[in-house]
Parts: C-alpha cells; sequence; structure tokens
C-alpha cells in the first residue's frame, strides 16, 4: 500500500546514520516507491566518504532486508534514481553544503526532517550546544530559503518538560527563564580557552566539558545535557519560526520495532536498556527506581508512522504543532511490570559469557528511591572498595582483579542511577492529546491497510507480549557482545 501524499514529494533528512533516521528511510523506500527525492545528510570528507558511510552504515543493516527482498536485483537502480546522498553537518552555515546542491535544495524541497541530534545524556556540553541547539536554528535558516517548503518536521524529546512532575502537556517552549544560548556559548569557550592554554590533554577537556553541561542542565531544571540542549534548540525553533510550517515530535523512550519492517529490530543501548544489558550479563543485582512508576516506552516504528501521519495531516500550516509520541497516557507500562519481564527472559533465556557458562540471574533487589539506591551502592560497592583498596596496595595488588571488578560494578551502577533517576523515578504522565486527534484523523482519511501500515496506537501493544518476544530478544540480538 502506497502513502499517497509522499507521491513525488522530495525530501531532505538530516542525521540520516542515527537510529530512528534508518527507520523512516527504510519506511519510505518500502511503502512509497514513488516518492521523486530522498536526500540524505551525513557527516562525511567528501560525497564520496558520505555515500560509503550510508552504503555501510545504513543499507548493509538487517533492518533494509525486506527493502532488498521487495526490489531484488532493481534495488541499486532505484537508490540511484530516487536517493541522493549528501557530505554536510547541521552545525554549519547553509548545513555545510555546496552553492550548487543548495539551489537545488532551495527550489525542490516539500519536507525537511530534523533528526540529527547526539543523545547521549552526559555529551560534552559544547558538543551537545552546537549539534542539538544550534543545529535547529541552522536547519530552520536552511528552510525558511525553500522556496515551496511544505512542513519542517524537528524531532525532540518528550523530555524537555524539566523535572517537572504531574501531566505534562503538548505546549511549546517559547522561553527558558534566565536562559541565553549566546551566554552559554560563551561560558563553553571561556572554558575552552582556560583549559587550552594549560595544555589540558583531549580526556581532561572531555571531562571538565562533561561536567560543565551537566552543571548547566541542573542549574535549570533540566537532569541531563541532552534534555536541557534539546529544550534550548526547541526554544530557537519557536522564537524564529516566523511563517514556516514547523510540527515538533517528542518520542519518550524509544525502544524497538513493533511491527515494521519486522519486530524487535534495534541499535544501540538506550535508557531502560541499560538495565536490560546490565541485568542479563550479570552486573546488575539491583533495580534502581520505584516499582510503581511508568515506564514511558514507544516502539521506533511507532515514532516514525507518527512522524509521516502528521506530515500528512499538518502540510502547509503555519502554526508550531508538538505532539507527543509515548505511552503513558494511553497505555501506561509500570516498572514491576517491565522488570518482572527481564528477570523472567533471563531466567528462561540465559546469556553465555565468552567460555560458554551461563549468566545465572535472580530476583534483584528492588531500590525504590534515590536514598535507597544510594545507600545500597555505600554498604555493597563504595565501603568495601575503600577497605579493599587498602589491603590491596598493603598486599603488592593481589587483589588487583578483584578490585578492578569490583570498581567496574560499582562505576556502572552510579552511571545508570545517576543518569537515567528522572527515568525509573518516573512521576510524570506524558498528555497525547493532539496524537490522539492525529490518530483519529489518520483513520477518517485511510483505508484499513494504511492505517495498519501508519499505526501508532499505543493502546495496541501488549507489553508482556513485547518485552517477552519482541523487544528483549531484539536487544539480545543487535545489542548484547560476547
Amino acid at each position: 500500500m502506497e502513502i499517497q501524499f509522499l507521491e513525488n514529494k522530495s525530501i531532505l533528512l538530516t542525521g540520516a546514520a542515527g537510529f530512528l533516521a534508518k527507520v523512516v528511510i527504510e519506511k519510505i523506500i518500502r511503502v512509497q516507491p514513488n516518492v521523486k527525492k530522498l536526500y540524505l545528510l551525513l557527516r562525511a570528507e567528501d560525497s564520496s566518504s558520505a555515500l560509503h558511510r550510508f552504503n555501510t552504515e545504513v543499507m548493509e543493516k538487517e533492518l533494509f532486508k525486506v527493502v532488498r527482498e521487495k526490489y531484488g536485483a532493481k534495488l541499486n537502480s532505484f537508490m540511484e534514481e530516487k536517493v541522493c546522498v549528501l557530505s554536510g553537518d547541521i552545525t554549519c552555515d547553509w548545513l555545510g553544503l555546496k552553492t550548487s546542491i543548495l539551489e537545488e535544495l532551495f527550489e525542490k524541497l516539500d519536507f525537511v526532517i530534523n533528526l540529527a541530534a547526539t543523545t547521549d545524556f552526559d555529551e560534552r556540553y559544547d558538543i551537545a550546544l552546537r549539534v542539538n541547539t544550534i543545529g535547529a536554528a541552522n536547519v530552520l535558516s536552511f528552510s525558511k530559503k525553500c522556496r515551496k517548503l511544505r512542513m519542517l518536521l524537528h524531532v525532540s524529546t518528550a523530555y524537555v518538560c524539566r523535572e517537572n512532575e504531574g501531566l505534562i502537556l503538548e505546549t511549546p517552549i517559547n522561553e527558558i527563564e534566565g536562559v541565553d544560548i549566546e551566554e552559554e556559548n560563551q561560558i563553553i569557550q571561556q572554558n575552552l580557552q582556560q583549559l587550552q592554554a594549560h595544555a589540558a590533554s583531549h580526556n581532561h577537556i572531555t571531562s571538565v566539558m562533561r561536567d560543565l553541561g551537566l552543571q548547566r542542565a541542573k542549574k535549570y531544571g533540566w537532569p541531563n545535557t541532552y534534555t536541557f540542549t534539546k529544550a534550548m534548540g526547541e526554544m530557537v525553533l519557536g522564537r524564529f519560526k516566523e511563517n514556516i510550517p514547523l510540527v515538533i515530535i517528542r518520542p519518550t523512550m524509544v525502544t524497538s520495532t513493533l511491527k515494521h519492517p519486522f519486530p524487535g529490530w534495534t541499535e544501540g543501548v538506550r535508557t531502560i536498556d541499560s538495565f536490560i544489558v546490565g541485568f542479563g550479563t550479570g552486573r546488575l543485582t539491583c533495580y534502581p527506581g520505584d516499582p510503581q512508576s511508568i515506564l514511558d516506552m514507544i516502539p521506533a516504528d511507532m515514532v516514525v508512522n507518527a512522524m509521516i501521519a502528521s506530515m500528512s495531516s499538518h502540510v502547509d500550516k503555519t502554526t508550531r504543532l508538538i505532539f507527543h509520541v509515548g505511552s503513558s497516557s494511553s497505555n501506561p507500562a509500570p516498572y514491576h511490570q517491565v522488570r518482572d519481564n527481564i528477570v523472567r527472559f533471563f531466567t528462561e533465556q540465559p546469556w553465555f559469557r565468552k567460555d560458554d557458562t551461563p549468566v545465572v540471574v535472580r530476583r534483584p533487589t528492588q531500590l525504590p528511591t534515590r536514598v535507597a539506591a544510594r545507600i545500597y551502592m555505600e554498604l555493597l560497592y563504595f565501603i568495601p572498595i575503600r577497605i579493599l583498596g587498602i589491603v590491596n596496595a598493603a598486599s603488592f595488588r593481589y587483589f588487583d582483579r578483584i578490585y578492578l571488578d569490583l570498581s567496574k560494578k560499582a562505576n556502572f551502577l552510579l552511571r545508570l542511577v545517576d543518569l537515567f533517576s528522572p527515568y525509573v523515578f518516573f512521576t510524570k504522565i506524558f498528555d497525547d492529546t493532539n496524537a490522539e486527534k492525529l490518530r483519529n484523523a489518520a483513520k477518517e482519511t485511510s483505508g484499513d491497510i494504511e492505517n495498519e501500515i501508519l499505526n501508532f496506537d499505543p493502546r495496541s501493544i501488549n507489553w508482556d507480549d513485547y518485552l517477552m518476544h519482541t523487544h528483549i530478544p531484539g536487544l539480545v540480538k543487535y545489542c548484547f557482545r560476547r
């Protein structure tokens, strides 16, 4: 079934090598072969390097196996006709593109989809601000030059809401009290100049820039650098959008594909996946988080379906529209339900170590508050590590292996608690009124087959079945390493 509105349309997609971008590319190629042109922006030294990167980092993924089966020997000619890979960078003016390419894009583009982002929670502040905030401004400036642009679709995150509690509405970020982006950039540059003046090493600069990002984020009420810089990116878009048709998609925790092109495809380890990997490989014996809290998860293909539905329903509208794409409002998944499925899966299907011995898992200790997590780490790890460090030094490092192993486990748990506390001690519900209206509108204007292809209704997800038979097996297949 073809999605009619994408027929004969030209689309620019930034961040084309990213996880969600791959799912978008695959979807369009698979369901709408009559798209006019897909322009894909990747960071690379030149066009040949960009094409090589696209072929190796995107098209060779198993995600595209259905596309390869569908087109067969015709795939190469189809890709040459429909796909144009561009070497560029959203942190540069005009996306770092050559003048000749710019003129073509300004003339032909119907849609711009901004998926370029750095999603590390504790990314260097200079990098995160440059990509997530200044990059968004650059994409907006570029979009304003596109003569027949019908929409700029910007993918953000639901967690731009700071650490507020209760019901989080689908409202725009117009201003952030006390935050001046130019001032933030100046603070970064001052710190970098001081570090360079003292000939600081690359690792030291990285550490300082990471700490700076977390400090600035927490000062203004965000849990990490990622959500803070994404919020500033939204602020820039809202402040300078003028008459540009703008839609902002705010997904929650994005997980593996539910159905399309097949169940369970994923890439990388994000948020709750860190706990699954840690528990399944034996590095995590506890679960920080309130068991009654809600883990707001949404499969990647549903996020992409929401993106395409919003493109279809809201072209040419100059108002700014925001959609939460998540599950906490319509089909909440309690943390204890997710935890129990993780335990059950690895009890029934244990992970095997390099020496082919199974990792035996036991029901983890639940740490329902941040205080409980800190006390647990202190008693189980940090006090023994301090004692063992003294003994190890006195015995000429005889206990080095035990000491290092315990330190690694402690640091792993500490990182999980620090970075993911806002998500596992979850007190928010993301309102999805706008998304529900979008779902209803899509159902009214589409046939049954197209509704299935573009389904993003979280009420259709059975969490027990999805976790046991789709998400965790997919994570084991694509992300676990022996």
